[in-house]
């Protein structure tokens, strides 16, 4: 059952303008603060120690930092886990012992400072490992762009290709940026997010431009900025339905998951919404803004060979 009519005719083009100024506003504040404050970095790449701690009543975090910093912790990072029961610590990597000194003289300093502390999980990143793991992951975010130039390159005219190019740089930067704005953590599960949202952001924008290249083809009469538009209106459905659904399971993970994966399951929702935008009005306008016409798109005609494909 189809949810949208075949005549469905929304301009997105009209109103692209609009949507333009805020992709641009927006991006301008997310790479601002990307230079500015950077991304709030999880212990898998400044490295660490992660400490898990449990209370029997709710226990407020001003409590949590003063304890810590009576025990000499001054730059531990305290944040609620779920509840405001659990609590979880980072402490900075210290030449001073190793992790499981450190861990356990944190614990003790909660369970003088406040009692009925439960020690749930410690974890250990060495310095090291954390700059690997960050190197790493630049170049995987780096390789995936690189891949994608080299594919779209190859299946599509130019500035097709480089509207799907723009439109992932632009999904990119849009979930890190938000990422960096709010100082939400920025660990290996939200670059794994990440790199996923480029392929979905991808896949949604290939599905378009092959409708366009077909329309562009079969439509004699109308402008490139109308034929886009026809493209846009017959993939909508597809476009909501796919979306829509992702959208359900994201959602159930963010919520049921657990704290331990709400960064990969926000990285990916707020991709996913973002990619959806951006396939209709920064990749399809892009392709516009760059001068795409039927004359690009049409099929090279071979030496002794009729348009229909028949001998001559």
């Amino acid at each position: 059952m189809q949810i949208f009519k075949s005549t469905l005719n929304i301009d997105f083009m009209g109103k692209s303008r609009a949507a333009l100024i805020f992709s641009g506003v927006s991006l301008v504040i997310f790479v601002l603060s990307i230079i500015i404050q950077g991304l709030n970095m999880g212990i898998d790449f400044t490295g660490g120690t992660l400490v898990e701690v449990g209370f029997k009543e709710p226990v407020e975090l001003a409590k949590v930092r003063a304890a810590l910093a009576g025990g000499g912790f001054d730059d531990a990072s305290v944040q609620h886990f779920g509840n405001t029961k659990d609590i979880l610590i980072r402490l900075a990597p210290s030449e001073e012992g190793g992790s499981e000194v450190q861990s356990n003289r944190a614990f003790d300093e909660l369970n003088r400072a406040i009692g009925n502390a439960e020690l749930r999980r410690v974890e250990f990143v060495g310095p090291q490992v954390g700059d690997e793991l960050s190197e790493d992951g630049g170049l995987a975010m780096l390789y995936a762009l690189i891949g994608i130039l080299i594919y779209v390159a190859l299946r599509f005219e130019y500035r097709l290709s480089l509207g799907a190019v723009i439109a992932t740089i632009h999904d990119v930067l849009f979930t890190v940026g938000l990422f960096s704005l709010f100082q939400i953590e920025f660990d290996l599960p939200v670059l794994a997010a990440v790199l996923a949202v480029i392929g979905y952001s991808l896949n949604d924008t290939i599905v378009i431009y092959d409708r366009i290249r077909e329309n562009f083809r079969k439509m004699r009469k109308g402008s490139a900025e109308q034929i886009v538009n026809v493209s846009l209106n017959q993939t909508l459905s597809r476009t909501i339905m796919t979306s829509f659904t992702t959208l359900l399971v994201l959602f159930a993970l963010f919520i049921f998951g657990g704290e331990i994966i709400h960064g990969f399951a926000l990285a990916l929702i707020i991709g996913v919404i973002v990619g959806t935008y951006s396939t209709i009005y920064v990749a399809s306008k892009a392709a516009l803004l760059l001068g795409i016409s039927k004359a690009d798109l049409m099929p090279v005609k071979k030496e002794g060979v009729a348009n229909d494909g028949s001998q001559v």
